[in-house]
């Protein structure tokens, strides 16, 4: 869709980008004298494309290397900072949170300037102008995001849970402290929708963990994480880690899976209804009660949501109890992998450092086939052609021997392909309809006008809302 009328907005206002065009010119006639060998003007028109965004910007852009022994300083990137600066300026009159551009600049300093709005139905691409996965159906989330705790039988709290004790180890280190009424813990249960673990009511029936409670005593926060384990949330800030704390773009989170082994204290989940957030440990990491614990795991362990997973957690203590007497419990070794227990993983990668065939990847349970950097002949995808689970299919340009055979995936929700693939694709009516998200693979490529192109006849088959480009022409004085 391009939009070609004048608009008052400064975000279409030829005059916001002529600074930021006028540095992306002159690096790219510099790289293009040098990779010429000769200095001056290169000979025809120069493409330049980048991103803006609310709080930050990726360019197609060289930067100086500052001189040996010396970090990079504002003052060496001047121009460029103070330009892109006056486009955020424009983004946010507008309310826009970001915008993807390319312009043809000519010799005669004429140019033609596209812009791109992605619009509700197209992530933003990670760290290049390209659009990111393309949202083909309403509010669909990854099957990761989906999945629901499995039922544990027999799941009891752990003998060490000892709410009395708990308490009582807590009032003696914290005398002062100010614990919270019957009403103030009802009042959190009908907030979250259910009663709160005995031993969980016993920390804040000693202390209700707000700041103001605290008064002048800075000390005393310190103190109170101390006694702990960690640096307890107040009751108004409980909240539950269910799979929406955990966001992730769609082309990362299509290729995870939730694993969760026979022996595993805690459920490999992306989040759970049974994961209350009470806490976070010293790097910010929030620790939970878990009510709905793997096969080996007891009701109301403590666990850690690290930042750094999209799935699972980490087993801290087997009970909150324990959790403030320090038996904190150490990560155990894994079980040595024998023949007879080794499970053929949920997410197979195929490239010259993983996998070396589709056949060796195959089997019923596989979810996610990823076919990365590959140096031999092109796979064909027969081996896995029928598998009842698999829903993610990635394939690195080039990498397919045909892509027709892509139709013989029924329950792919998520595919990703180079630009040549989605073409075989398109041409013969045969994208899945399957899909909930695709993606278009941009490796080394700037200019977005292209994929742009290619997303809008994608997103065209749904009757998705579509990237909307701007055209705008000006002049640049000359160099």
């Amino acid at each position: 869709m391009v939009d070609q009328r004048p608009s008052p907005s400064p975000i279409r206002d030829f005059a916001t980008w002529e600074p930021l065009l006028r540095v992306l010119r002159a690096d790219r006639e510099k790289r293009d004298a040098d990779e010429a060998g000769a200095s001056g003007r290169s000979a025809g028109s120069v493409r330049v494309a980048g991103r803006i965004r609310e709080h930050g910007w990726s360019l197609d852009l060289r930067r100086p290397r500052p001189a040996p022994g010396r970090a990079m300083q504002l003052e060496d990137v001047q121009e460029e900072h103070d330009a892109a600066e006056r486009v955020q300026g424009a983004l946010a009159d507008a309310g826009i949170d970001d915008v993807s551009f390319a312009a043809e600049i000519h010799r005669t300093g004429h140019v033609v300037l596209r812009l791109f709005e992605a619009g509700p139905a197209v992530e933003p691409g990670v760290g290049n102008p390209h659009p990111g996965a393309l949202l083909l159906v309403d509010d669909a989330v990854p099957e990761p995001w989906r999945r629901l705790p499995d039922p544990v039988t027999g799941a009891a709290p752990a003998p060490s849970a000892d709410p009395e004790a708990l308490a009582r180890a807590l009032r003696e280190r914290l005398p002062s402290a100010i614990g919270a009424t019957e009403e103030e813990i009802a009042a959190a249960e009908t907030r979250l929708g259910f009663a709160l673990p005995a031993e969980l009511k016993a920390l804040y029936r000693v202390t209700r963990a707000r700041w103001e409670d605290h008064g002048d005593d800075y000390e005393a926060a310190d103190r109170e994480a101390d006694a702990v384990g960690c640096e307890p949330l107040d009751l108004d800030s409980l909240y539950v880690a269910d799979a929406s704390y955990r966001h992730s773009a769609w082309g990362i989170a299509a290729t995870e899976a939730v694993d969760t082994p026979p022996d595993a204290a805690v459920q490999g989940l992306v989040g759970s209804p049974g994961w209350i957030v009470f806490g976070v440990d010293g790097g910010g990491d929030p620790l939970a009660v878990d009510l709905t614990p793997g096969p080996r795991g007891h009701t109301g362990q403590v666990i850690l949501l690290s930042h750094g997973d999209n799935t699972g957690a980490e087993l801290i203590a087997d009970s909150l109890t324990d959790l403030v007497l320090g038996r904190t419990t150490a990560t155990e070794e894994a079980e040595p992998v024998t023949p007879e227990t080794r499970r053929p993983p949920a997410v197979a990668r195929v490239n010259i450092g993983g996998f070396q065939s589709i056949e060796a990847a195959a089997h019923p349970g596989l979810e996610v086939l990823s076919i990365g950097v590959w140096d031999s002949a092109p796979l064909s995808l027969a081996p896995v052609l029928g598998l009842p689970r698999l829903r993610t299919l990635t394939a690195y340009p080039g990498t397919l021997a045909d892509p027709l055979e892509i139709a013989g995936l029924p329950g792919l929700e998520f595919l990703e392909l180079g630009p040549e693939d989605w073409r075989v694709l398109l041409d013969a009516d045969a994208v899945p309809r399957s899909l909930s998200a695709a993606e278009i693979i941009a490796h080394g490529k700037w200019d977005p006008l292209p994929y742009v192109t290619l997303a809008n006849e994608i997103l065209a088959l749904r009757d998705r809302p579509q990237i909307v480009q701007t055209v705008l022409e000006g002049e640049l004085p000359a160099n």
